[in-house]
C-alpha cells in the first residue's frame, strides 16, 4: 500500500517534487539576483527601458520563489533558503556584467531557458503523479516565460 501525503500525494512522488523544486528555486533565487544586478547597475541609451524591465522581471521572480518555497512546504519538505546551498545546486551562474544592455537582456535569455527546461522536467512528472498543484504552478511558469524570451529576443533583434 502505497503511503499518501495529507494532500494526497504518494510520499515518495512528494519527496521527489520538493527536491527538483529545491533545484528550480536554487535557480530561481540566483537568477533573481543577477537581475536586480542588472537592474542597479545598467549602463547607457537603454538604461530607461531596461531599468523598468528588469525592475518588473525582478518582481515577478520574487512572487515565484515565494510560490515555489510554499509549493515545497504544502508537499510536506523544507525549502532551502541559504544562498551557499542555492550556488551549489544553481545550473544558472552569478553574473558578471551587469552594466551592458545587450548582454544582460542575453543573460536574461539564458537564465530562462534553464528555468523553462527546469520546469519542464517538474512539469513531466507532476504531470505523470497527478499532482496538479505542481503542474498548474509550471505551466503557468512556463507559459509567461516563453512570451519573455521571446519578447526579450525581439529587443535584441534575435
Amino acid at each position: 500500500m502505497k503511503q499518501t501525503s495529507d494532500i494526497g500525494i504518494e510520499k515518495k512522488v512528494a519527496s521527489e517534487s520538493a527536491d527538483k523544486l529545491n533545484v528550480l528555486l536554487a535557480n530561481y533565487s540566483v537568477f533573481y539576483q543577477n537581475v536586480r544586478g542588472s537592474h542597479w547597475n545598467i549602463k547607457g541609451e537603454k538604461f530607461f527601458t531596461l531599468h523598468v524591465k528588469f525592475e518588473e522581471l525582478y518582481t515577478d521572480l520574487q512572487l515565484k520563489i515565494d510560490e515555489i518555497a510554499e509549493r515545497i512546504l504544502t508537499l510536506g519538505h523544507s525549502p532551502q533558503h541559504n544562498y551557499s546551498e542555492y550556488l551549489k545546486s544553481s545550473t544558472v551562474k552569478e553574473t558578471k556584467e551587469v552594466k551592458d544592455g545587450n548582454k544582460c537582456v542575453k543573460q536574461i535569455v539564458d537564465g530562462l531557458s534553464v528555468l523553462i527546461d527546469l520546469q519542464r522536467d517538474l512539469l513531466k512528472l507532476s504531470s505523470e503523479e497527478d499532482d496538479e498543484g505542481t503542474n498548474a504552478l509550471m505551466s503557468d511558469y512556463i507559459r509567461e516565460q516563453e512570451k519573455l524570451i521571446w519578447m526579450y529576443n525581439a529587443f535584441l533583434g534575435v
